[in-house]
């Protein structure tokens, strides 16, 4: 078992800024997929035909319902009725004989003479037959004699009318098609059209029964164009899709056969679980995991591979969709109280303990999982607008969170918040189809004006328990150790005057040589403040604090007084740790000196005993680990060796502050610190500049006679 473990704890070793990423990455991970399981998981109900349904049913998925659909179109195919076409042909050839009758007509009558009145009878028979010889075999086997007779027997003028009346009525009928059932309704259109003609009775009787001969079909069925008719009929039927969403059946009302196949046309009467869901919210969780776990490698990289931070990542995570979850509970599609959600309190409080790019970077996270989780519980539904409201609320909160000196900076930004959120509100309404009444635009307005106000209470409130039991350094908590009036400061000013000033001197340089390489100038500060607090244990043995007072060192042998100047490192760690302040500022303490070598004393005991260990006049460091401690290692050497100068030029300046780096470099003392050789020549021009400013050369005023 012992040699098991052997193997497996160099491989963890091996591995162990890996697991900044892996254990945040699983953790999240396993939040957001049992959390979003509910909202991506269809719900199955074992329900019978004609039964009483115990609760609202809606549909988790957009589908067609084909059955539906196909009835509407065989309704929509058989509600289109036979197309006919009309044939020109038929009616040109039946209007054609009619005219070729009348014609006939009048040529047989313009041969005969017809003055004998005895043998008047005779001589229309005769002209009859002559008449039927002169018409075309179809014409003459279906009118009979008599019709012709009576048409010769009338006068010219009543022929022309009767032909006018007659052509023009049978154009008409024929015109408008006529198919077998209506042939005899055509005719008595003929007749009627005759019947109220000025005519005479017998050639009206002649034409009524000429129009039994004239009426003929010629409206035919049309295979081709029915077949168009019901196609475009069936194209234009839109199919019967259920939304996702959709009220299937409400509570109370009973399951008819229709709704019982809408209930397992969507799937929700299936007792097999659809996998697919539960795969793709895998694939997610698994997407969201790998961002979060990559960024919190960033923050552990960027924080000294400290694990505090990223405890906080997690839990301010943890937290935010916890609350996005418990609001999604409450709301629904007639309501907007996603509104409320105060997500804008991770932002703030995220852009305060780690860092803008992260809280820009997991705000995007957090509105792609609102999406999901304010989805009504519709498997495949997304909320885009509760998505949007969200990256919205929370990249204004961390833009109008530019300066944080005290907390108030949190009240300021919140009202801010409700001018965006009020904004974001309107710009949905005017964009909706749905009317919206001013009481609703009212309500809207004020669901943001509640989650601006209560992402403020909620960052203030929380922030505190970050900073104190997660021990979190916040730039709020950093001014307010910066504060002249904290115990510790008061005790430097009124016990090391010396001190003090030399530890406000390093605070302002290292702070400008901080941020011109991106480093934490607020944290440089005040730890330069704190640095050498261990210097009020002995404060008169600091040559800073003698004044005109006798050196104590003159009477002590070098080792002791490498000794005392040693412990102050130790000691101030011991008083920072006693009064609870921040790991940061302890850690300023016990490496700004990193392990130099005490050379004065050193030198001393040198001469006194060639045999002298250099080790044992070295402070015991650690090495400084980070950009801040390592500046203020450098600054507090430079700035008491300037000061030393009478009249300082620039150009030794630029030669003090070089050899101090460059002695630095090669000591080791800078080993263990992320500074690249660019960072350090930055930091060289930064504090060159800072001195000059601080130390530059002044007008000799001429003294008044009388002055000493």
């Amino acid at each position: 078992m012992k040699n098991r473990w052997r193997k497996i704890l160099p491989f963890f070793k091996k591995r162990r800024k890996s697991l900044f990423a892996i254990i945040p990455a699983l953790i999240i991970g396993a939040v957001v997929f049992i959390t979003l399981l509910d909202n991506v998981r269809t719900d199955t109900y074992d329900i019978q035909r004609f039964a009483v349904s115990e609760e609202t049913i809606r549909s988790p998925i957009t589908i067609e319902n084909k059955q539906e659909t196909d009835q509407r179109i065989r309704e929509a195919v058989d509600a289109v009725p036979d197309r006919y076409s009309i044939s020109e042909e038929v009616t040109e050839e039946r209007l054609n004989y009619i005219n070729e009758i009348f014609e006939a007509v009048f040529k047989v009558k313009e041969e005969h003479d017809e003055d004998a009145e005895d043998a008047i009878e005779d001589i229309y028979q005769e002209e009859a037959v002559e008449l039927k010889a002169l018409l075309s075999e179809e014409i003459s086997s279906e009118i009979s004699e008599d019709i012709f007779i009576i048409l010769l027997q009338q006068p010219d003028t009543a022929l022309e009318e009767a032909e006018k009346l007659f052509s023009e009525a049978l154009e008409e009928v024929l015109n408008k098609g006529i198919r077998v059932e209506n042939i005899q309704s055509g005719i008595t259109n003929v007749e009627r059209a005759i019947s109220y003609s000025d005519l005479n009775e017998d050639l009206q009787g002649a034409l009524i029964e000429l129009a039994d001969f004239a009426v003929v079909e010629n409206s035919f069925f049309d295979y081709e164009e029915t077949a168009q008719e019901k196609k475009d009929a069936a194209t234009l039927v839109d199919p019967v899709i259920i939304r996702a969403g959709e009220t299937i059946v409400r509570e109370g009302q009973t399951i008819t056969n229709e709704i019982y196949e809408q209930l397992e046309l969507v799937g929700v009467l299936s007792q097999d679980g659809n996998i697919y869901p539960i795969l793709a919210l895998g694939f997610l969780a698994a997407v969201i995991a790998y961002f979060f776990g990559y960024e919190s490698f960033q923050i552990a990289k960027n924080r000294n591979w400290s694990i505090l931070p990223i405890i906080a990542t997690v839990l301010l995570s943890a937290l935010a969709i916890f609350i996005m979850k418990i609001q999604s509970v409450f709301f629904d599609q007639s309501n907007a109280l996603y509104l409320v959600t105060p997500i804008a309190a991770i932002a703030i409080l995220l852009k305060i303990l780690i860092s803008d790019r992260t809280a820009i970077r997991l705000s995007i996270l957090y509105a792609i999982l609102a999406a999901f989780m304010f989805n009504n519980y519709i498997a495949g539904m997304l909320h885009v607008e509760a998505a949007i409201y969200f990256l919205f609320s929370q990249l204004a909160a961390i833009v109008l969170m530019k300066k944080i000196s005290e907390r108030l900076v949190i009240l300021k930004t919140a009202i801010g918040l409700i001018l965006i959120h009020s904004a974001v509100i309107i710009l949905f309404l005017f964009l909706s189809f749905e009317k919206y009444t001013w009481f609703d635009v009212f309500l809207y307005i004020g669901f943001g004006i509640a989650a601006a106000c209560l992402s403020a209470i909620l960052a203030i409130g929380i922030l505190p328990l970050f900073e104190s039991f997660l021990g979190t350094l916040t730039d709020m908590k950093l001014l307010q150790l910066s504060n002249p009036n904290q115990p510790l400061l008061k005790k430097l000013l009124v016990e090391a005057p010396g001190t003090y000033h030399h530890s406000v001197m390093v605070a302002n340089i290292s702070e400008t040589a901080c941020e011109a390489v991106g480093a934490n100038g607020l944290l440089a500060r005040v730890g330069s403040y704190y640095h050498d607090i261990g210097k009020t244990v002995r404060p008169g043995f600091f040559i800073e604090n003698q004044m005109k007072n006798k050196n104590p060192h003159d009477l002590l042998p070098p080792k002791e007084s490498a000794d005392i100047i040693i412990r102050h490192t130790t000691d101030g760690a011991n008083m920072l740790k006693a009064h609870k302040m921040p790991k940061e500022i302890i850690d300023i303490a016990k490496q700004h000196h990193s392990n130099s070598l005490v050379q004065f004393f050193y030198v001393k005991a040198k001469e006194l005993n060639p045999e002298t260990d250099e080790a044992d006049f070295r402070y015991p460091g650690p090495k400084p680990e980070t950009k801040e401690t390592a500046i203020i290692c450098i600054c507090d050497s430079v700035e008491p060796a300037v000061r030393s100068l009478q009249d300082p030029t620039p150009e030794q300046i630029d030669s003090i502050v070089s050899g101090i780096i460059s002695s630095k470099i090669s000591d080791g003392q800078l080993d263990n610190s992320p500074l690249t050789l660019r960072e350090l020549k930055t930091i060289q021009h930064s504090i060159c500049d800072s001195l000059k400013g601080i130390f530059h050369s002044r007008i000799q005023y001429p003294k008044e006679e009388g002055d000493k």
